[in-house]
């Protein structure tokens, strides 16, 4: 079984095709916010048009609108070629990075930019298991919480402003690397994981 992994949740744009648990073609690029221009060429660049049986898609948290072209492209080529399409977060998927890149350490902290200031943060245990449940959280309370962990992602940047010695690690997160997750955290449904509450508000009566 083939499996097109898609990943737009933050300046990086990657697709990746999967089989027998091996990545067979990829292509990881940093547009910005340039997901919905390049997303469609990468996957049609990928073998037989980047086709498969399953799709998987980082449903965030991350970038909103990045979130919702590769959800929407998603979903839209799962339709045509009648494939199955589930989800993952960006968080586990680059803490699973974290410790394969860095096997000797037990614990990190996947830090991401969470917009307004605010950084997403979760902490994982190895091999990989979340060690409670993510949060937005301005960063200096994400430092406070950091401890001694090792911190991994693009939001790292803040924590080491507030303090030069940390050991950081900047890191965007790559549709190839979802070989590393383990199956439970790749079924979530294909909708997006907001980090925070929108930025609208209703009007009021």
């Amino acid at each position: 079984m083939r499996t097109l992994v898609i990943e737009t949740a933050t300046a990086a744009c990657s697709v990746a095709l999967i089989e027998s648990g091996a990545v067979i073609a990829s292509c990881h690029e940093v547009v910005g916010r340039g997901h919905a221009e390049r997303l469609i060429p990468m996957i049609a660049e990928l073998p037989d048009g980047g086709r498969a049986d399953r799709i998987l898609v980082d449903c965030g948290p991350g970038s909103f609108t990045g979130v919702r072209v590769g959800i929407a492209a998603a979903r839209a080529l799962a339709f045509g070629w009648q494939a199955g399409v589930h989800g993952f977060s960006s968080l586990p998927l680059i803490a699973a990075a974290g410790f394969a890149a860095r096997p000797e350490r037990d614990t990190l902290a996947v830090v991401l930019e969470g917009g307004h200031g605010e950084v997403f943060m979760q902490l994982f245990h190895a091999p990989l298991a979340a060690a409670g449940p993510f949060g937005s959280l301005q960063p200096e309370a994400a430092l406070a919480a950091l401890g001694d962990h090792l911190a991994i992602g693009n939001g790292v940047h803040w924590l080491s402003a507030l303090d030069p010695a940390l050991d950081v690690t900047e890191r965007l997160p790559d549709a190839a690397d979802a070989t590393l997750l383990p199956a439970e955290f790749t079924n979530l449904p294909a909708r997006p994981i907001y980090g925070r509450a929108p930025d609208a508000k209703p009007q009021a009566a």
